[in-house]
């Protein structure tokens, strides 16, 4: 074990499984020399050589059409998008290509390709390195969407991506790079920083993709997030002193539906929060799979905690996520419901 925070363990991810596969290769914007805008490839290429981890133009639908052809051949590519705000002049390539690719062939290719991207906001990084835009990609067929919340959880759940056959969208909280969170916004976190981190086998280990985890159980309500939610909704849980559920869900296609409906049938309630806008969110989704499953056991309506329907608000960022307060009336609204 080590003390890691996540930028640590994403570097470790793919530290081990470029020395363990010799077919995993890593490129993209400023990943080479200098390591990557947040540092996640550090020293990487100066191990492996420039043969196997190299910078890229800035240019993400190339990184990712280039990415599916040498998974087409065998090999298995990390690509990293600088900002996931970058990601969508390749949107075609991972949905009309990547995305279909094992299908469309009746199995002959598959697409092992991981697409890394650090996202939301909280660096004042302004409209064009803030977004959020996992409800885009949870609406294609053959993607998977994994967003971690912690380090242990982000090492693990890369090592998974780039051993899974299909391809793998890989979005990495900002706010959560440096080390712990204690749920407050009250300042920008600088990802750059030293920070203390968490405890993180430093050998393989995997993290399945699809499995939520419980990292609150109670019997009050069930609260879902994702990536910085998480820990907001953590904080919000103790302010309140709430006896609320807290559903991790790492993977958000394939989403765990069995652990969110054993906890909503077990509480009755359910709170959903997310950093994104609300129209057309992913917590929309997340709402009528509930509602699906588990309306004669709710108590109450089920609520959204999320960022507002505006676009990104570069001055107003910290009041545009949802924080302890915000998330805190949520479960409130739940519990009188």
């Amino acid at each position: 074990m080590a003390t890691m925070n996540m930028v640590q363990a994403l570097n470790s991810a793919m530290d081990v499984m470029l020395q363990r596969d010799p077919d995993v290769l890593l490129f993209g914007e400023d990943v080479g020399f200098f390591g990557g805008v947040f540092r996640c490839t550090e020293g990487l290429q100066q191990r492996y050589g420039d043969q196997r981890v190299f910078d890229a133009p800035i240019a993400e639908g190339g990184l990712i059409a280039v990415a599916i052809g040498m998974g087409a051949y065998g090999l298995r590519p990390i690509i990293e998008c600088q900002f996931a705000d970058y990601i969508y002049p390749a949107f075609d390539q991972i949905v009309s290509e990547a995305a279909r690719l094992r299908h469309r062939s009746g199995g002959e290719f598959n697409s092992p390709i991981t697409i890394r991207s650090p996202y939301g906001g909280g660096i004042f990084g302004g409209q064009t390195h803030s977004q959020s835009p996992e409800g885009l990609f949870t609406h294609v067929c053959g993607v998977k969407t994994v967003i971690p919340s912690n380090p242990y959880d982000a090492k693990g759940l890369l090592i998974s991506a780039v051993e899974d056959d299909d391809p793998v969208l890989f979005f990495e909280p900002k706010r959560l790079y440096s080390g712990p969170f204690d749920g407050h916004h009250d300042r920008p976190m600088r990802p750059w920083t030293d920070q203390p981190g968490s405890d993180v086998p430093i050998e393989h280990y995997t993290v399945p993709l699809g499995k939520a985890a419980v990292v609150r159980p109670g019997e009050d309500l069930t609260v879902l997030a994702y990536g910085t939610m998480v820990h907001v909704a953590l904080t919000a849980a103790e302010e309140m002193d709430i006896d609320a559920e807290i559903v991790d869900l790492r993977t958000l296609l394939p989403v765990d539906i069995e652990t969110i409906e054993a906890s909503v049938k077990k509480t009755g309630r359910c709170l959903i929060v997310h950093e994104a806008t609300r129209t057309g969110g992913y917590g929309a989704e997340l709402s009528a799979l509930v509602q699906e499953r588990c309306f004669h056991h709710l108590e109450a309506p089920i609520q959204r905690v999320t960022g507002w329907d505006t676009p990104y608000p570069h001055t107003f960022e910290w009041h545009y996520f949802p924080g302890p307060r915000r998330v805190g009336e949520g479960m409130k609204r739940v519990m009188v419901g």
